[in-house]
């Protein structure tokens, strides 16, 4: 080796010491003009022999070319977000949650029982990241994202200083995934925006949106010069042994030059997490960094594998939130914005104010029951709460400051948008033998998709991922189609042309290309995406599935009843009558049409699902109804005497008495009920859709041959290569098997693929069976399923 080049590895290895001295330990051990003077050194060896630069060169952090994209990264175990605390009882909660998901023994009068071990350590207010070192080299770094995939940010994250490119000591895994939080220090955001200031540029609101804004610059070198910081926080992917707690973890992560928070400790038991939790909340100006809370970890592996996971949540963590910011401000007006569904919606105009860091001039106030319930007026000093990231909202009316000269806010008669009439909405109660009407707390406007708000927020709906899928066509888009009149209904997205297209801000020849060809390619939805793309109000994704499922057509799903509608599970009759109001309504009818002789050809319509089909009798169809004084006893008792609906309606007095054990009450009411000709008509109206469909308690069954996966759980975990999670869950559903989040002693099977974390050791704590992608796929083949 040449003295060159031995002097070069000399530096470098100097240097990472002394990085790690001053950022790992905070024990620098030279001035920081020795350290400019090695740097230089090193910098000038390396310009003058380039073929010795090495990535993990402490010189190689200074940007590259900017990029025109950040390429997406897929997450091979999940960036999954942490429950909030925000109350001391919530932390006790959490606490009992937690020993009793590891069968601790609890306390009684002589004993607090058993004590957790738990890591504590600041909620740092910054981006999460993810670092991905292979042979203790940083290969990778990529942001949170939605928790399943983020952004390729490498080039910016090789800025940062305090990030090793290459890991101190050894022993380190093969593959190793840190994550931690990338943030500015107090003053390193004031210096930032002070550099900004001068140099006339934009200056941020909050060290958080300045450290998320740098890390996210397409010019690495913009990211160089900003002042970044990272503290780690945890691990994620790993190939290799670490110790089997978490503090040890991040204590072996610090060895090997991963900066850590210094506030990190133990505390045994839920007393102790309280005090830290307040000793760092009165601490919590005087620390050089903005944080928003503490996190609390079980400190165990092992009690965390067995806790496991709910949702998107793990069990064995929490994020004690410090109490909201709030401050005070003038309300100068109160405005009316209008949802997808017509909803006018109140918001506060505010004389901008400061709170925990940003500017806020907007606020939600909810609905109208909201401004009457704090007695609001335009003119009022109004206390606004922003916490964390949640839309700031207005708290408290400060009455001893109200002006002679304020206002009563009020709903506008028309609306702001279209100048259709707004009404409020009624709610109809109903119980057993009767419907009672309560005004709701959203008035509507009436326009429907005549009104420019209403179709805008449809068709962002409907064109979106889940729905029918529309690519390219984001809000701004939609607001310029509708804005030039080129769409008044979903429908006519079906008719663009190309002309009409690139003439739109934004859209070229090949983008304009693009987007005609999504469109295009929508055309054959599924007839579950497509119900849950017409935006019926409360009918989700699952909903819409379940409708698609049982009812087989888009035309039953229109004509159905909600009495009929309710035998489907989950359904309930005010859910069933949104839905039912929806398909009668004559616009939305006419929209439908439309979509469809444009070119939609819906996709795996069929039969009535034979278990839907043989889901009646007579007895439940009374049951139904809804009778006063009629119970599901008595509907069996009237339905073993009678044998059919027409029977019952027509029952006298003397043969309802012939009926076992039915009393004189039940009687009557039956009598009643049926007395009113509306109701019997309806009664014979839901029969005769029962026959039109394949239901009726006297038609012709089809052999039910069960789903094959039917009762069933499934757990899919680690991420898929031939398919998306999404399409695996919707095979698995397809079969009759529930799709779970977390692994239990219930748990069916678990298809694992690469990057499998904690629910592939639960299920193979448990014995449950484990699939990976190919046998997985092998095994949907048997059941005719091809991917």
């Amino acid at each position: 080796m040449s003295e060159v080049a031995q002097r070069i590895l000399e530096l470098r290895a100097e240097l990472d010491q002394h990085n790690y001295r001053y950022h790992v330990l905070d024990e620098p051990s030279i001035p920081d003009a020795e350290y400019d003077r090695l740097f230089k050194e090193l910098k000038q060896l390396e310009t003058d022999n380039p073929h010795l630069i090495t990535p993990d060169s402490p010189t190689q952090r200074v940007g590259s070319l900017a990029l025109t994209a950040f390429d997406e990264v897929k997450h091979e175990v999940p960036m999954l977000s942490l429950g909030n605390a925000f109350e001391e009882a919530d932390m006790l909660s959490f606490d009992r949650r937690v020993r009793e998901g590891l069968d601790l023994p609890s306390g009684d009068l002589f004993g607090g029982g058993a004590e957790v071990e738990y890591s504590c350590e600041p909620k740092l207010d910054g981006l999460a990241v993810s670092l991905l070192y292979r042979d203790g080299l940083l290969v990778r770094g990529a942001t949170r994202g939605d928790g399943s995939t983020g952004e390729d940010i490498s080039v910016n994250v090789r800025t940062i200083r305090n990030v090793p490119l290459k890991l101190q000591g050894e022993g380190w895994p093969a593959v190793l995934e840190v994550r931690g939080e990338v943030f500015m220090s107090k003053a390193g955001f004031e210096a930032l925006n002070e550099r900004q200031l001068a140099l006339g540029g934009k200056t941020f609101a909050n060290p958080r949106n300045a450290a998320a804004g740098s890390l996210r610059q397409l010019d690495s070198k913009i990211t160089a010069a900003r002042p970044l910081e990272f503290c780690c926080y945890g691990i994620g992917q790993v190939e290799g042994e670490l110790p089997q707690t978490h503090i040890g973890i991040l204590q072996t992560l610090k060895d090997w030059g991963m900066p850590i928070s210094r506030e990190l400790k133990l505390a045994k038991g839920i007393d102790q997490c309280l005090a830290y939790y307040r000793d760092i909340g009165e601490r919590r100006e005087s620390l050089a960094y903005e944080i928003d809370g503490v996190v609390f970890k079980v400190n165990s592996l092992a009690s965390q594998r067995e806790l496991g996971f709910r949702a998107r949540e793990p069990r064995w963590a929490i994020a004690h939130k410090f109490p909201a910011m709030e401050e005070l401000t003038e309300l100068l007006d109160v405005e009316f914005q209008v949802g997808r569904t017509g909803a006018v919606t109140p918001v506060a105009r505010l004389k901008p104010v400061k709170v925990a860091g940003v500017t806020v001039s907007n606020a939600t106030l909810h609905n109208m029951d909201e401004v009457a319930r704090l007695g609001l007026m335009i003119g009022d000093t109004v206390i606004i709460r922003r916490a964390g990231d949640v839309i700031p909202q207005v708290v408290q009316v400060v009455t001893e400051r109200r002006p002679a000269d304020a206002r009563a806010v009020s709903i506008p008669e028309n609306c702001p948008v279209c100048g259709s009439h707004v009404e409020r909405t009624q709610l109809v109660k109903r119980s057993k033998g009767k419907e009672s009407f309560v005004e709701g707390s959203i008035y509507r406007c009436v326009g429907r998709l005549a009104c420019a708000a209403q179709l805008k927020q449809a068709i962002i709906h409907f064109v979106s991922r889940r729905a029918m899928d529309i690519e390219g066509l984001g809000e701004k888009s939609v607001e310029q189609l509708v804005d030039e009149g080129l769409v008044r209904s979903p429908a006519d997205l079906y008719t663009l042309t190309f002309d009409q297209v690139v003439q739109l801000e934004g859209f070229a020849e090949l983008s304009s290309k693009n987007l005609l060809a999504a469109i295009a390619d929508s055309r054959k939805p599924t007839l579950a995406r497509f119900i849950y793309a017409l935006g019926i109000p409360d009918v989700g994704e699952e909903t819409a599935k379940l409708l698609a499922r049982a009812l087989g057509s888009l035309e039953r799903i229109q004509q159905a009843l909600p009495e009929v509608l309710t035998y489907l599970p989950d359904v309930g009759l005010e859910v069933a009558h949104e839905i039912h109001s929806f398909f009668i309504d004559p616009h939305n009818r006419q929209v439908i049409a439309d979509l469809l002789e444009r070119g939609l050809q819906l996709q795996e319509e069929g039969e009535l699902h034979p278990e839907f089909a043989a889901c009646t009798t007579l007895a439940g169809f009374i049951d139904k109804l809804n009778i006063a004084s009629i119970a599901a006893t008595g509907a069996e008792r009237l339905a073993a005497r009678f044998q059919s609906l027409e029977g019952i309606i027509q029952a006298d007095w003397l043969d309802l008495r012939q009926v076992e054990r039915l009393n004189e009450k039940a009687a009557r009411s039956l009598r009643d009920f049926f007395d009113d000709p509306a109701n019997a008509e309806r009664a014979l109206a839901i029969e005769a859709q029962l026959r039109d469909f394949g239901m009726h308690w006297q038609s012709e069954k089809k052999q039910v041959e069960g789903l094959p996966l039917a009762g069933q759980t499934w757990v899919l975990t680690g991420s898929l290569e031939i398919m998306s999670r999404d399409v695996a869950k919707e095979k698995l559903e397809g079969l009759g098997a529930k799709v779970a989040g977390s692994v239990s002693a219930k748990t069916t099977c678990v298809v694992a693929g690469p990057g499998a974390g904690s629910k592939l050791a639960k299920a193979t704590e448990l014995g449950v069976a484990v699939l990976d992608e190919a046998q997985f796929i092998q095994r949907l083949a048997g059941y005719g399923i091809e991917v």
